[in-house]
């Protein structure tokens, strides 16, 4: 080939490598966030303690402090906006929020939608049942009307579960939300369901549940939950990492997660034997 021709075809390759690098920045969603000024945050706000609404219907919990935590450190304004369950994944990849911070599994079949980042918050899973169902253990679920809330990781284990065992009576209702769950856990439409820790000793300190108790742990890991965003941005998911790095490092991790879970030491976000 002669080396004009080489030159020419060397030089049409690095200008079309040029124009994708460019597009692909100009459609990052950081560059999006810094010019407009404002951070929309994907949060589940009827999941306390990671997201409510207070006495004056305000956004707080631990996903909303991330969330004004991230906002800090770009430098733009935070906007939550409600998120529920089922429609976590489908608000960011139809781009009405910039990023979750819901409480998600980072899930391998989620990660063919969105892109996640390492955990930044991990919470073991136990079962939540209520006083006289004849449950206190994880083995005593066969035969018992089971619950959760649609789309959870929880609830494919639990079905996943209740096929293996094969036990007569053993049914499954999902709902549409937390609150939905723990009301039918209360008021009997349900036995048991599968909660966090941290969630289920709040719920029975608050009083608001008085027949709600735990019966120990679910055969499950830790749920790692994971920040969100639109595959392929590979410029915010390298900054929000970097950002979820720079909460442990700087204690941030633990301030918050005392705040709104319990004190002490805050759990680890990392799995044995392997790095995210």
């Amino acid at each position: 080939m002669p080396k004009r021709a080489l030159w020419g075809m060397l030089g049409t390759v690095l200008l079309a490598s040029a124009g994708v690098s460019g597009l692909a920045s100009a459609a990052s969603s950081l560059d999006a966030v810094v010019q407009s000024k404002t951070l929309r945050c994907g949060v589940m706000l009827d999941s306390p303690p990671s997201g409510y609404r207070t006495a004056d219907n305000q956004p707080d919990g631990y996903d909303v402090a991330y969330c004004n935590d991230m906002a800090k450190a770009l430098g733009v304004k935070p906007v939550i906006v409600e998120t529920p369950s089922p429609d976590r994944i489908p608000a960011l990849v139809s781009n009405r929020i910039d990023v979750l911070v819901a409480s998600t599994t980072n899930s391998s079949a989620r990660g063919l939608s969105v892109a996640f980042t390492q955990p930044y918050l991990s919470v073991p899973i136990a079962v939540l049942t209520r006083k006289g169902s004849g449950i206190k253990s994880w083995d005593d679920l066969k035969g018992h009307p089971l619950g959760g809330v649609t789309g959870t990781t929880t609830e494919q284990f639990l079905k996943a579960a209740i096929e293996k065992w094969n036990a007569p009576k053993t049914g499954y209702t999902g709902y549409g939300n937390d609150n939905d769950s723990y009301m039918a856990l209360e008021q009997g439409k349900v036995d048991a369901i599968l909660l966090s820790v941290p969630v289920s000793t709040l719920l029975i300190k608050s009083g608001q549940f008085p027949h709600l108790e735990m019966a120990g742990d679910a055969p499950m890991p830790p749920d790692l939950l994971s920040i969100a965003v639109k595959r392929g941005d590979f410029e915010f998911l390298n900054w929000t990492k970097l950002f979820v790095w720079n909460q442990v490092a700087s204690g941030r991790y633990k301030e918050i997660y005392n705040q709104y879970f319990a004190p002490g030491d805050a759990p680890s976000l990392s799995v044995s034997g392997v790095n995210y």
